[in-house]
């Protein structure tokens, strides 16, 4: 909404210059307003343009609305460029594991996702924030709507048994590649339009108990605008 406060404030300080403008021509003009036959107050009752100086109104009127015409397109087009480039830098994220995905492990009373055959990405089903769109809650998955430096961190919560550490279970991925490993980690990453980050369990791992306390977020730190 701001861009529309700019654009009635400039239109505002136009309208105000051009009246100054007019009013300093009138007080500077000395020079004589020859009429002919015709009395200058007839161009209102009249004819149109029978007083000689009524023309050069006229052409001043039609110049100024032109000009104004011209600034209002200008406006709105610079209005349209900040509105890109503001709207571009809202770009976040924050998503969180349904529990209902968890199924009971047989032989146990624990609730689990996982384990799979292969590298499986999680699903953060349960999203609390996603300008840009970016994010898809389906798959798991974010991608970049735009280039830029972006921020990603994600915390692992999981019951484990004894022995195992929690950090061999996720690990988070760009583009297929591995990026990092750990139960708790936020990470800087330069990515183009179009990459694509998700986090993915490590075949044969499970996630169990308080699924919801898993949690993915990201944002864009800033945008590269030679990426586009």
């Amino acid at each position: 909404m701001c861009h529309y406060y700019i654009i009635i404030i400039s239109l505002l300080l136009l309208l105000l210059l051009l009246s100054d403008v007019c009013i300093f021509t009138v007080i500077a003009f000395t020079g004589p307003l020859n009429c002919n036959k015709w009395d200058c107050n007839c161009t209102f009752t009249r004819q149109r343009g029978c007083c000689c100086a009524a023309n050069d109104m006229y052409e001043l009127e039609n110049e100024t609305f032109m000009r104004m015409k011209y600034l209002w397109h200008q406006i709105e087009e610079l209005a349209g460029h900040v509105e890109h480039c503001t709207a571009a830098k809202k770009i976040a994220f924050k998503a969180t594991i349904n529990p209902d995905i968890a199924v009971m492990i047989p032989g146990t009373t624990d609730h689990c996702f996982g384990p799979f055959n292969s590298n499986v990405p999680i699903p953060y089903g349960i999203v609390a924030l996603n300008h840009g769109n970016g994010y898809n809650p389906s798959l798991g998955i974010f991608t970049a709507p735009r280039g830029g430096v972006y921020v990603f961190s994600f915390t692992v919560y999981s019951s484990v048994s004894d022995g195992q550490r929690l950090y061999h279970k996720v690990q988070l991925m760009k583009d297929g590649d591995l990026v990092k490993d750990s139960a708790t980690q936020r990470v800087i990453l330069e990515m183009e339009a179009g990459c694509q980050v998700y986090l993915e369990l490590v075949s044969g791992r499970k996630l169990c108990s308080s699924l919801e306390l898993n949690i993915f977020t990201g944002y864009m730190l800033y945008p590269l605008y030679n990426s586009d």
